[in-house]
């Protein structure tokens, strides 16, 4: 049975009321490893997920649920109500795995070629079923609802956009009050929860540019109007956006992931094409590099005669995390882990998340769970969606609680008003 989180000496441990989350979580980890190990064996991606939803709704079976599935996608939206009305907490896990051929070695690696849960999203509705089975044990003490947001296509489909359509914020019959998830993170220590007010992590765009010159003989360049050197020089331009025109203290991130151009050794090509993503913490820098790559690439073209177009193709929006919400997290999860295993991340990641979406709307915030495995030195844990990423499943036990922890603490009138 996997055991508590444990407490450095000398540092304060879990509070009473914790430690009591913590044993109730500890006695329903098995069954919950069990789930997690079965969704990791049989992987799907994108919005429709019919296996996975299968063994969430027979996990979920006889807790006493209202259960609503999607209409458009394989989500499961599940509502617990209190014994006394109140306000409405959504809790959500991710559903969907990536198109990854696994290289764990793990016993129950997955069994559909070409695809793996490489970002944890098994051990995410792990943990949400885990924390709906404590909590249906503890109905009568919730002054509110509780919905459980079950959601597939967080991996670039917009799953969560989707199920805020479909009315996932409006499940338990009046709008969700407050939002919360927690993300496994392979390279943090074990047990830690590291969550930030404000931006968490970034929005996530997509561009493209082609360069459109004329082709002609490979040996008489000046005939032509060679796309493949426009492209060049707007690879090294594009790349220096953000260096050279965001201030320091802006974070983004834009990188060229894609050059394609010709399809012979002696043929000057028409077109040449070339993509990659932006990452930005503010719709501002956003708005700017948007306008940027369109500047950049048509200037650059323009000066070689040649023309391009540009595309940016929006994708994820900033995670915002509700401060004051943010605060009342910090302290329900060191209340329930330990003050030592609880703490504020410097940073945001420049990773992106489609829980924005919800938050958008409802004021929350998501935190990251580490999960990094005894046997892995911290510079050599495999990252998020790596072919080789592996848990700690002994955090198992710890998202329970403390996913059990925020509801119970905001449905018991312990939470801070969120302030937006």
């Amino acid at each position: 049975m996997p055991p508590a989180p444990r407490t450095a000496p000398g540092t304060p441990g879990p509070a009473p009321a914790g430690r009591d989350l913590l044993d109730a979580a500890r006695r329903l980890a098995p069954d919950a490893v069990a789930l997690r190990r079965a969704l990791h064996r049989g992987p799907e991606t994108g919005l429709h997920l019919p296996a996975t939803q299968r063994l969430v709704l027979d996990a979920l079976d006889g807790l006493g649920l209202e259960i609503r599935t999607g209409r458009a996608l394989s989500s499961v939206t599940a509502t617990l109500r209190g014994a006394a009305d109140g306000p409405t907490i959504l809790l959500r896990s991710d559903m969907d795995a990536l198109p990854v051929t696994e290289s764990t070695g793990l016993p129950f690696a997955s069994e559909n070629p070409g695809v793996m849960h490489a970002c944890g999203h098994d051990a995410h509705m792990a943990m949400l079923v885990g924390a709906a089975r404590l909590l249906a044990g503890r109905r009568e003490e919730l002054a509110g609802h509780v919905v459980f947001m079950f959601q597939p296509g967080e991996e670039g489909e917009h799953g969560a956009r989707h199920m805020v359509g479909e009315g996932v914020l409006e499940a338990s019959g009046s709008r969700a009050d407050a939002a919360f998830a927690l993300h496994v993170q392979p390279t943090l220590p074990a047990g830690t929860v590291r969550l930030r007010p404000g931006p968490q992590m970034a929005a996530s765009d997509r561009f493209r540019v082609v360069v459109h010159g004329r082709g002609g003989h490979a040996s008489a360049p000046h005939t032509t109007c060679d796309p493949v050197p426009v492209a060049c020089e707007l690879v090294l331009a594009l790349q220096t956006l953000v260096s050279r025109g965001l201030a320091a203290d802006d974070s983004a991130v834009l990188s060229v992931t894609r050059l394609n151009a010709g399809t012979a050794p002696g043929v000057i090509p028409d077109t040449a094409e070339l993509g990659g993503t932006v990452r930005t913490l503010s719709a501002r820098t956003r708005e700017r590099l948007h306008a940027a790559i369109a500047r950049v690439a048509h200037g650059v073209a323009a000066a070689h005669g040649a023309t391009a177009e540009a595309i940016v193709t929006p994708g994820y929006p900033v995670t915002v995390n509700d401060a004051a919400f943010t605060d009342f997290v910090l302290r329900t999860t060191a209340e329930t882990l330990g003050a030592d295993a609880v703490g504020v991340q410097p940073a945001a990641q420049l990773t992106a998340e489609d829980f924005s979406y919800v938050l958008q709307e409802v004021p929350g915030a998501l935190a990251f769970l580490g999960a990094r495995p005894p046997d892995v030195a911290p510079d050599e844990a495999p990252s998020l969606h790596s072919s080789r990423m592996r848990i700690d499943e002994d955090v198992i036990t710890a998202g329970i609680a403390c996913e059990a922890a925020v509801a119970l603490a905001f449905l018991t009138g312990r939470a801070a008003q969120p302030s937006r």
